[in-house]
């Protein structure tokens, strides 16, 4: 598996500062659950003190694009911070569950069939969350033990200084194209207007906090949701 290319930059800038060992450590952390996990699609580790998102991907998916999906409005791997507990979910289960609706719908656009969310503890303490995407309905059936106990032995606090702002990261993944991209975010805009009664600065403002959560540009965010609902022409 592989970093994004924003996780790259990320790592890099982490690496500028002498964060050495990070890098190393989490591809033989999602090497090992790719070995076990034949399905696993994407890996995304959440640090909530850091305000930091990793992402490893097997394919061409945009998984951190789903992550910040859930950002915007909510999701398993949300639940899972807040609740401490393990959130495993399938296709239909997401499209059952309506205070998941955005997510569910990026989701099946995105061909994945399962979702793993793992609370990560320090301490005592919920530190961050990995989500883990799948490529069935059953990829984390029997696993989920194996998982919490593989992510759960690797603490966040590692990262010895992964104070990036949003802004800086933001800056630089932005988008090519940006007039076809600042369409999907006006799209985008609409959409959350719509489905969950914000205005339209307030949803413009989500949609930016969600994509700097997860790491990614909001161009990156509002085309998922736009593919989610098959809006593009």
């Amino acid at each position: 598996m592989e970093p994004i290319p924003e996780t790259h930059a990320a790592l890099e800038e982490l690496e500028r500062y002498g964060d050495l060992q990070l890098r190393e450590d989490l591809e033989q952390l999602v090497g090992r659950a790719k070995e076990r996990i034949p399905g696993l699609l994407g890996v995304s580790l959440g640090m909530l003190s850091q305000g930091l998102m990793l992402t490893y991907v097997a394919s061409d998916v945009d998984v951190a694009a789903l992550d910040a999906v859930q950002y915007v409005d909510d999701g398993p791997c949300e639940e899972a911070v807040r609740t401490a507990e393990v959130v495993q979910t399938d296709a239909n289960a997401l499209l059952d569950e309506d205070r998941w609706r955005l997510f569910a719908q990026a989701t099946a656009a995105a061909g994945i069939e399962s979702t793993l969310s793992l609370p990560i503890r320090h301490g005592g303490v919920v530190t961050g969350g990995v989500n883990l995407y799948g490529t069935t309905a059953d990829t984390f059936d029997g696993h989920v033990e194996e998982l919490a106990k593989l992510f759960g032995a690797w603490a966040p606090g590692a990262v010895a200084n992964a104070d990036l702002s949003f802004e800086t990261r933001l800056e630089a993944v932005q988008s090519p194209g940006r007039l076809k991209a600042q369409a999907h975010v006006d799209q985008a805009i609409g959409l959350l207007v719509s489905a969950r009664g914000l205005d339209p600065d307030a949803a413009e403002e989500r949609l930016r906090s969600a994509a700097a959560r997860a790491g990614v540009s909001i161009f990156v965010l509002a085309r998922a949701l736009v593919d989610a609902f098959g809006w593009d022409s």
